[in-house]
């Protein structure tokens, strides 16, 4: 008797999505990519006082966005890196404001 050969496994590798619902959800998705990219260049700037303009605005712009972030998101993954996100993003802003502020001048 004539039997099929058993195929083999495939192994699934789990690929990194936002969208774990599985429909796709390009606004929420790049408020996702934009506070994330903000909060990073705030965090990496706030380390350097004479920097505390730019942290102090992409800090600022990244609350913001990871604000509105927040607010139209759908699915937990993209709450998870947004949060993460904003927190770097606030914390680059309170450390430019510490340094000198969003404008720089010594008042």
């Amino acid at each position: 008797m004539a039997q099929a050969a058993p195929r083999p496994r495939q192994q699934h590798r789990p690929q990194f999505t936002l969208n774990t619902d599985g429909h796709p959800h390009p606004r929420e998705n790049a408020l996702v990519g934009v506070t994330v990219l903000l909060g990073v260049v705030a965090f990496v700037t706030s380390f350097f006082d004479n920097l505390h303009i730019l942290t102090s605005w992409t800090g600022l712009i990244g609350v913001i966005t990871g604000l509105t972030g927040l607010f139209v998101s759908v699915t937990t993954a993209e709450r998870f890196a947004v949060v993460i996100g904003t927190g770097a993003a606030a914390f680059g802003l309170f450390l430019g404001v510490a340094h000198g502020g969003l404008f720089g001048g010594a008042w």
